[in-house]
């Protein structure tokens, strides 16, 4: 297992539409420990492959606060099959997008198909913090981000100022 390096905005590749993942090999499973590794050293609660620079349909996602209460989970090709009208509003972070938080309004309760590293088909209905999270997740997969569904004026802040500590931080290097 390794700590993979996170891609931060405004690196186009968060952007990407990832590739199924396909047979679930040695290789998807390391990648998927990896994964772990680098969301809990974070810290964080769910990373998508992309977010290390796999353009892949996994995602890891684990809500335990310490790690006496790790449950993660591991989603392989995971789909969201059906959404509450119901919305919730959560605040929510990413760990491509450091150190910012926004409420972001989502649907409250929703149906998800995906498998697992035993290559068995999982369906399970979740709620809230699970709910968001498995969105931000699978929205990540899709190329968006959490701040794509801001207002106008405060998704262009949040890009300008992660375009600017980009820019300073290639000149310093």
């Amino acid at each position: 297992m390794a700590i993979r390096p996170l891609v931060i905005l405004p690196d186009r590749k968060l952007r990407l539409v990832s590739d199924p993942v396909g047979p679930i090999t040695e290789d998807v499973k390391t990648l998927a420990a990896d994964m772990l590794e680098t969301m809990y050293d974070a810290p964080g609660i769910g990373l998508a492959a992309i977010q290390i620079g796999v353009p892949k349909r996994l995602v890891v996602i684990d809500l335990g606060k310490n790690p006496e209460e790790r449950s993660p989970m591991v989603l392989v090709d995971p789909e969201i099959t059906w959404t509450s009208e119901e919305k919730r509003i959560h605040e929510e972070g990413c760990l491509s997008i450091p150190e910012y938080y926004e409420e972001v309004e989502r649907p409250d309760r929703i149906r998800v198909r995906y498998r697992d590293l035993d290559n068995e088909i999982v369906e399970t209905e979740a709620d809230g913090i699970l709910a968001t999270c498995i969105q931000h997740e699978v929205d990540h997969l899709n190329g968006v981000l959490f701040v794509d569904y801001l207002s106008r004026l405060k998704r262009s802040r949040v890009l300008k100022k992660f375009e600017k500590a980009a820019k300073r931080e290639s000149e310093d290097a």
